[in-house]
């Protein structure tokens, strides 16, 4: 998922979205390459940062973030008008100078470079305060797995792998537009007012974000085209990974020790095709708990496979139960699940884990999830994602052997 968060990353700069920081990170592109980096870097933390603290249902962290973003607009608006008078840039500086005045003659060169960094750091930052990446699968995933199981490193990891995959693509047009320049070797007169235009559109930028009319210009743009990559990635990355592993796993034999007891199924809101089931009614039967959402297109390539062996394996004991715990809104309604149900042709029973009692019962995190529960009532294998089937099927087949052993 780190992989696939950070090519998501990548894939940001061909979304709209992407558009209003655009100004501010370019106006940077004339400076050295330490200085570039160090406000792409500014960018990339306080993203990771803000958007951890996004699924923080808590007035402190609303009040905190307005306060940042005014901050923010406050500083770019100031950079914005340095760029486009020489003598606001002088006047906006005085204090760093007068800072370096007082330090030993020796360290002034040295203090003055790590002011130029730290104030780079600081249109990153004032930057990262203000962007709101289009919220494509790939982040969606990443905040709504958030929203589910609250704030944590591994949540903060992805939004920081996120955040850096877009640092990296931005940081490619930036050199390579510097590139660019420097073999145009532009006049003093050109440069200026390249320099003067570009601080006109971060102030423009930075005036529509102040008032919110950036949302009704970015309107009419589409992304659409991110879109589609991303869910080609989420739905390609997988499938790769999934070779590799199975392909290096292909003569190995399958870890089967006892990772814990069943949790409990008492968290589902309804049941279809069966009456709601617990621990002790499946004593004695193997058990495969897959957990999906119907709108899920890794899910919707394993469930054919999850019902094979439903209908193969059924008369030798297994027991197979399908746990819905939805991703989106619309897959909470009951009635959209029980059509997708029929739809697909399942028979086996289906909990509805519409408050994630089960998911969470479960420690899980992934769609789709295969559980793999022996007749004792012991977790002795699980698959995350799709692929391994043959596998799967192996352990299916050593389980029922081992229950028919034990009865």
């Amino acid at each position: 998922m780190f992989l696939i968060a950070f090519l998501g990353g990548i894939v940001t700069v061909l979304s709209p979205c992407i558009l209003p920081v655009v100004p501010f990170l370019f106006a940077r592109a004339d400076r050295s390459a330490a200085s570039v980096l160090m406000t792409l870097l500014g960018l990339t933390l306080t993203f990771a940062a803000v958007s951890s603290l996004a699924v923080v249902s808590s007035d402190w962290v609303v009040a905190a973030n307005g306060i940042g973003r005014t901050i923010a607009l406050v500083v770019l608006t100031l950079f914005a008008l340095s760029l486009l008078s020489a003598r606001v840039g002088h006047w906006l500086m005085l204090p760093l100078v007068a800072l370096g005045n007082q330090l030993d003659p020796a360290t002034r060169r040295l203090s003055g470079r790590w002011s130029g960094l730290w104030a780079s750091l600081l249109i990153g930052v004032a930057t990262g305060l203000l962007w709101a990446p289009c919220a494509g699968p790939i982040l969606g995933i990443i905040l709504t797995g958030a929203m589910l199981q609250g704030p944590s490193a591994q949540t903060s990891l992805l939004l920081l792998a996120y955040g850096l995959g877009s640092a990296v693509s931005l940081g490619v047009l930036i050199f390579a537009g510097r590139g660019l320049l420097a073999r145009l070797k532009l006049s003093l007169p050109v440069t200026a007012w390249l320099r003067r235009g570009v601080g006109l559109a971060a102030l423009l930028v930075a005036v529509s974000i102040a008032t919110g009319s950036q949302n009704q210009l970015l309107a009419g743009t589409s992304s659409e085209g991110a879109a589609t990559v991303e869910k080609g990635l989420l739905s390609g990355v997988p499938k790769v990974i999934d070779y590799v592993v199975t392909r290096a796993r292909a003569s190995a034999v399958p870890e089967l020790s006892s990772q814990g007891a069943m949790p409990a199924l008492s968290g589902a809101t309804a049941w279809l095709n069966s009456p709601p089931l617990s621990q002790e009614s499946l004593r004695g039967k193997v058990v495969l708990v897959d957990f999906w959402t119907f709108d899920c297109i890794n899910c919707q390539h394993s469930i054919p496979h999850v019902n094979e062996w439903a209908k193969k394996y059924e008369k030798d004991g297994l027991v197979v139960i399908g746990v819905h715990t939805p991703e989106y809104p619309y897959e909470r309604v009951i009635e959209n699940v029980r059509k997708n149900v029929a739809r697909l042709g399942l028979n086996y029973p289906i909990a509805i884990d519409n408050d994630y009692a089960i998911w969470r019962a479960f420690d899980n995190q992934y769609w789709p999830a295969h559980y793999l529960i022996d007749a004792r009532g012991q977790i002795r294998y699980t698959h995350f994602g799709e692929g391994d089937y043959e596998g799967q099927e192996q352990v299916i087949r050593q389980l029922l052997d081992e229950a028919r052993g034990q009865g």
